[in-house]
């Protein structure tokens, strides 16, 4: 029982491509649910209008895009 367990010699492919793809769906969602947040705010919120929001959710979403992108993994 205890004894024939081996630490490590598991296969995880499984563990990691679950991990991975909720942390993507976490990041990603979040990003869509921010710019959405900064449009419906300065549309309704404020005399700035639809355009005004639309723009700055726009920015924000491109910025997200640019920060939030997977890197080039480095060259050890």
């Amino acid at each position: 029982m205890a004894s024939e367990y081996h630490r490590g010699d598991m296969d995880i492919s499984e563990q990691v491509a679950t991990f991975n793809l909720f942390n993507g769906m976490t990041k990603w969602g979040s990003l869509a649910i921010a710019s959405m947040m900064v449009l419906l705010v300065l549309w309704f919120c404020t005399p700035a209008g639809f355009l005004a929001g639309f723009i700055s959710g726009m920015g924000l979403l491109v910025l997200g895009i640019v920060f939030l992108r997977e890197k080039p993994a480095a060259d050890h």
